[in-house]
Order: C-alpha cells, then sequence, then structure tokens
C-alpha cells in the first residue's frame, strides 16, 4: 500500500504540473495580446514556481534505493578545533532542521552533547517523512566552514569541520540479527536543562556495537526503558546502513565514487570570508548565498548529488553487462 501511495502520488503531481503549466502559458498568450502586464507577470511567476516543483519531481524520481522511503537519522559529530567546530556542527544541525520543515518533515531531537562555550560536540536528529533518507543520504561525509571566527578577539579566520552520518530508520518488515553479547550498555545522566529529572537520574543510554565499533546514544525519553528501545532501533538502523553502503560500493566500483559517498570525506565548502560561496566537492554545484543555504535551501545539491550517484552505478551496470 505504501508502494501503491507513492506511486499514485508521483502520477498525480506530475498531471497536476501539466496542467497548472498549460493554463500559465494560455494565460500569459492572453496577457501578452491583451497587454496586461500585471497578469503576464503573474502567470510568469507561476511557471516559474512549477519549475522548481518540476526539478524537485525529477530529482525525486531517482530514489529508486532499498531504503529511500525510509525516514532518517541525521548523526553530526564536531570534529577537531574545539568551540569553532562545536559551533559549526549546531549550524549544520539547525539547517538540516529548517531544511526538513520547509518539506513539511517531522524533526525530532534524539540525543544531545553540549559544547563547553557554545555549540554541540554530537548530536542525532530523526526526520519523518517521504523519502527523507532518499533525500538526506547525499549530504553524508564531512562538512567544512570557512568564515571570520566569532569567539576570537582578533578576528582572524578560521576553518572549521563537523562531520555528518545518515541512515534509514528500518521498519518490522526489514529484519536485523543483533547478538545481545556484542553490546556494552551504559547509562549516563541526560545534558541540559531539564530539572531534577536530569539531576537525580541516569536515564539516557549509550549502547555500544563492539564487533563493528558502532555507538548510539539516546536521552529524548524521561524512561530509561523508552530510550534503550529507541538506541536499540538506531542501532539496526545503522547496522542496516552499513550493509547498504557495502552493496553501493560493490555496485559503484570506482573509487572515485567511493570517495564521494564514503564516509569520512570533505563533500562541500562554505565559505562566508573573505568572500561568499558554498561549493559541493562532488558534483560542483555553487551557491552564492550562504545564508540561503544554512537556512535550508539544500534541494539543488541533493539533486546533483542523487544524479551524480545514480549516473555512476548504471555506468558501471552496463561496463559490466558488456
Amino acid at each position: 500500500m505504501r508502494e501503491r501511495n507513492r506511486l499514485a502520488s508521483g502520477i498525480e503531481a506530475v498531471r497536476r504540473i501539466e496542467s497548472e503549466a498549460a493554463e500559465a502559458m494560455d494565460l500569459t498568450a492572453l496577457a501578452e495580446a491583451e497587454g496586461d502586464e500585471a497578469v503576464a507577470s503573474e502567470a510568469l511567476a507561476s511557471l516559474e514556481t512549477l519549475g522548481l516543483e518540476a526539478k524537485r519531481r525529477e530529482a525525486e524520481s531517482l530514489l529508486a534505493g532499498e531504503a529511500d522511503n525510509n525516514d532518517a537519522y541525521v548523526e553530526i559529530n564536531a570534529g577537531a578545533g574545539g568551540t569553532e567546530a562545536q559551533d559549526w556542527a549546531e549550524m549544520l544541525m539547525r539547517m538540516y532542521s529548517r531544511w526538513a520543515e520547509q518539506h513539511g518533515y517531522k524533526v525530532q531531537l534524539l540525543d544531545e552533547s553540549p559544547g563547553e562555550q557554545a555549540g554541540i560536540k554530537s548530536g542525532t536528529l530523526q526526520v519523518s517523512g517521504p523519502f527523507a533518507y532518499g533525500w538526506l543520504k547525499t549530504e553524508a561525509g564531512v562538512h567544512r566552514l570557512v568564515r571570520i571566527s566569532p569567539f576570537d578577539a582578533n578576528a582572524r579566520r578560521q576553518t572549521s569541520f563537523a562531520s555528518v552520518w545518515v541512515y534509514p530508520v528500518v521498519d518490522e518488515t526489514i529484519e536485523i540479527d543483533i547478538n545481545e553479547a556484542d553490546l556494552k550498555v551504559d547509562t549516563f545522566r541526560s545534558s541540559g536543562a531539564g530539572g531534577q529529572h536530569v539531576n537525580k537520574t541516569e536515564s539516557a543510554i549509550r549502547i555500544t556495537h563492539v564487533p563493528s565499533g558502532i555507538v548510539v546514544a539516546c536521552q529524548t525519553d524521561r524512561s530509561q526503558h523508552r530510550n534503550r528501545a529507541i538506541a536499540m532501533q538506531m542501532l539496526r538502523a545503522r547496522l542496516y546502513e552499513r550493509e547498504l553502503q557495502k552493496r553501493e560500493e560493490a555496485a559503484a566500483a570506482a573509487a572515485s565514487q567511493k570517495t564521494d559517498i564514503g564516509w569520512g570525506h570533505q563533500i562541500r565548502s562554505y565559505v562566508l570570508a573573505p568572500y561568499q560561496l558554498v561549493k559541493d566537492l562532488r558534483t560542483g554545484v555553487e551557491k552564492g548565498n550562504p545564508t540561503a543555504v544554512l537556512d535550508g535551501e539544500l534541494d539543488d545539491f541533493m539533486g546533483a548529488a542523487l544524479a551524480a550517484r545514480v549516473g555512476a552505478v548504471r555506468s558501471e551496470a552496463s561496463a559490466q553487462a558488456r
């Protein structure tokens, strides 16, 4: 039923875009014939809006991966650099939250470790909505920020790094076998404001999967049992994503593509000084308005990265077939 609803929604959207585009074209022709500039301008604005939606739908058509329609976990970790990097990690968390909200997705903060002076050391969001993982998976990697430091009295330029890791929320239809003997479970007190509960109870949970080294944590709930359940769900998702990435790397085969999609590789630079530019190092897409990008305007970057990933996999499959 979910697949049926997805296809029906896509077909309906294409038909609506076709219909509204035809109406706008007719209105434009009529306005030009009658010399009505106001109506012509309104019709052209409508066409531009439809063009943006069509572009997004075109990119969405590339979301045919096994878990692309799932919700997503977005995990952000500050790199070396202390307060600078921690502030940058918090800026990235805000950026993805804004992007999700602009597209009608639900955002829930699952875990957050505050920095000593500002920002966060790490944080995990759950983004829920159609194709959340499919869109956000292109954001996995290292993000680089260059700016005049707001924490430096001498106003020197600083470079900061933060890592983003994205993995799908797995549902009951996906079986992930986890041996309890392979788990190390720690409890700790939730961080941040929260009154007596935060101060007196160790409700937060951290689970380490020893064979893989994967660590997940959750402190969103007052109940330790609930936090453990959410953390286990996150661990299942991490292990599932790990398997998906192994398959994708095997299919892509090319070393350059592995660098693009692999964890621990720089994918995008955000330069705020001495000039302003955001550049994706995988696709070459550039934006001269970093403020808009940091406010969540990421669709062009995501669409280009999706096209590049799908193109690389198809090229490799075609080469193998030959």
